[in-house]
């Protein structure tokens, strides 16, 4: 749970540093806060950066999942004494059911790591933490729902601008100097 935690802040973090443009530097700070000022706010910008940092989050979140399973398969394909049972089979089990290990299989959509008994049935290892899946299915979906959100408000001030013969969506781009 500390990893998803720590996982969230550094996402937020590096989002905040792109936003923001750092190692950039105006030349006249004066000159880039009376441009920023004329300038309006581009319709949906929040839920882009809603978007932007909870794609970041559930990639971050994939790869680290990819991370565990992958270890996990290498565990359990890694041979010599004490290797029957694998290694990730025995995690979190009794040793009985454990000793019934006949198979095991990886997954990485969604991530897994499945252990097959004898009997036909199987368990997964307790080396891929479960919040992983649902963690990665919150934060894409929300995601995908900002990234519609910001299309939509884009959308929704374009249309009322052609209404009304104002400004055209291209004339709220930002201008300045880099």
């Amino acid at each position: 749970m500390l990893a998803l935690v720590l996982l969230v802040l550094v996402a937020a973090a590096t989002a905040a540093v792109v936003r923001r443009g750092a190692g950039t530097y105006p030349r006249h700070p004066a000159a880039d806060t009376v441009a920023a000022a004329r300038v309006p706010r581009r319709p949906g910008a929040p839920f882009r950066g809603v978007a932007g940092v909870a794609g970041g989050a559930a990639a971050l979140l994939y790869l680290w999942g990819v991370l565990c399973v992958g270890l996990a398969a290498m565990g359990a394909e890694d041979g010599g004494a004490g290797s029957s049972p694998p290694r990730p089979c025995r995690t979190g089990v009794s040793p009985e059911l454990s000793g019934t290990v006949v198979g095991h299989s990886a997954s990485y959509l969604p991530l897994g790591f499945r252990c097959e008994t004898l009997d036909g049935d199987g368990y997964d290892s307790a080396d891929i933490p479960g919040y992983l899946n649902p963690g990665v299915a919150v934060l894409a979906l929300t995601a995908a729902g900002s990234a519609v959100a910001a299309g939509y408000a884009a959308e929704r001030r374009a249309r009322a601008a052609a209404r009304s013969d104002g400004p055209s969506p291209a004339s709220d781009r930002r201008t300045g100097s880099l």
